[in-house]
């Protein structure tokens, strides 16, 4: 691709150098500020005025949202007169105040809509004032350029805030308004052709994981022998199991008590134990590039009275957004848990792994979704998680061909999701660089 002529340092650690007729402007001098609506998600109704929630920023539209398209919660009508301030019009950025991880540090959405659109709680308006082109802005503040300058600076360990001085110290480079207008277009167009291959790539990865599932669930459930008579399990959303099989709550499977990790906020160091928790549960195992962060020897050794993990564990994520989720221990490595974790490990009654297929299964994880609870998350309470009803084979023996089953017919799909899986990773990564080279003036797309 072209370069441009000639270039100038930026100033700004993070881009480096821009072409030498671009201007670099921070973003206090660009934009007014004002605050979302001071209300709860309990505020939010289906009908009314759309309201953009902090929680759904960016994960759930990416960097736009059109009330026509997204579907949103909304508030009252009377809010139209009693909070003018926090009514948007096409063009406002709207960011999320906090983040739970310093990756979401940053996370904006911009209306692209003349709909009457509020923003709600834990979250700050930005609205430009010098004629500058949204769209270039919303790829400029996409960019890990200036997601970095934001995650320098963001305050907290368990939250991350992100404040209206944060942002004011934040630099933007600028090229001029018609460059501005073609950058936005081309990027427009290239993005939304990565978009559709990576969509179509995990349509393909949605049917190889629903191939999987089923698998999984045909042999937890019914078992692997076609010919066995079966009977009523006497759990409705589980129906019939083989005739020789078991039912019974979960907690007559373990050989401890299920618990999870401490209820307080540790004192995080930068090296030491590592601490994991709900958002260190990937594709069914512990991955240690998502811990938490890490704790002393002395709290883990506090930590480890109540809970402590091993080999063979099986974690049950039981709050936040991915409860349910499973996590299989498939290491020895020291390291301790949060309360979102609680841990489940099998006595001699059952097989580890035949456990650890059983509540990824289908009915385990409807059972799950029945009795948790909501407040502004889902939640499932450690004596809940006690009595969900577990079936299984009493026969260890059985067990393990079950579980030889699942492994031996998930190989090749496993292989295939995880070539899917890759190619989406490069898919993203190629279009987070392409912005990043355009927005920044390393390449040059207009003639």
């Amino acid at each position: 691709m072209k370069k441009y002529e000639t270039y100038k340092d930026s100033g700004i650690d993070w881009i480096g150098e821009i072409p030498s007729h671009w201007e670099v402007k921070r973003f206090g001098h660009l934009f007014s500020f004002s605050r979302g609506l001071g209300i709860t998600k309990q505020d939010l109704k289906d009908e009314g005025i759309p309201c953009i929630n902090y929680g759904e920023i960016h994960s759930k539209f990416g960097f736009s949202v059109n009330p026509e398209i997204h579907r949103l919660k909304c508030v009252e009508e009377e809010y139209l007169v009693t909070a003018d301030k926090s009514l948007l019009k096409r063009g406002d950025f709207v960011f999320a105040d906090t983040s739970e991880d310093i990756e979401g540090s940053g996370n904006f959405t911009v209306l692209d809509s003349d709909i009457p659109t509020f923003a709600g709680y834990h979250t700050v308006i930005a609205r430009h004032e010098n004629g500058n082109h949204y769209k270039y802005l919303a790829y400029s503040f996409d960019s890990l350029e200036f997601r970095n300058q934001i995650r320098s600076a963001v305050s907290g360990i368990k939250v991350f805030s992100i404040t209206n001085a944060i942002l004011k110290s934040s630099k933007v480079q600028l090229p001029s308004y018609p460059e501005q207008t073609a950058i936005a277009i081309y990027l427009d167009r290239k993005t939304a052709e990565i978009d559709e291959l990576i969509a179509d790539k995990k349509r393909l990865l949605q049917l190889y994981e629903e191939e999987k599932t089923a698998i999984i669930n045909q042999a937890v459930t019914k078992g692997i022998n076609p010919d066995v008579p079966m009977k009523d399990s006497g759990i409705e959303w589980l129906g019939e199991i083989p005739d020789h099989w078991l039912a019974t709550s979960l907690k007559r499977l373990v050989s401890t008590k299920i618990t999870d990790g401490p209820h307080e906020t540790p004192a995080f160091l930068l090296e030491g134990v590592p601490f994991a928790s709900a958002e260190s549960v990937k594709n069914g195992k512990i991955d240690f590039n998502f811990i938490r962060g890490y704790i002393s020897s002395e709290d883990d050794e506090k930590y480890s009275k109540k809970c402590k993990p091993k080999k063979d564990d099986i974690f049950i994520v039981k709050s936040g957004s991915t409860t349910g989720k499973i996590a299989l221990v498939d290491f020895d490595k020291n390291f301790n848990i949060w309360s979102p974790l609680a841990l489940v490990r099998v006595n001699q009654k059952v097989n580890f792994l035949f456990m650890y297929y059983s509540l990824q299964s289908d009915y385990f994880q409807d059972s799950i979704r029945l009795f948790w609870s909501f407040g502004t998350q889902p939640n499932i309470g450690m004596n809940v998680i006690e009595n969900l009803k577990v079936a299984f084979a009493p026969d260890i023996k059985e067990q393990l061909e079950i579980v030889h089953h699942i492994e031996k017919n998930c190989l090749h799909i496993d292989g295939q999701i995880a070539k899917i899986k890759k190619l989406i990773d490069l898919l993203s990564e190629y279009r987070t660089a392409l912005i990043s080279e355009v927005v920044t003036g390393k390449v040059k797309v207009i003639d």
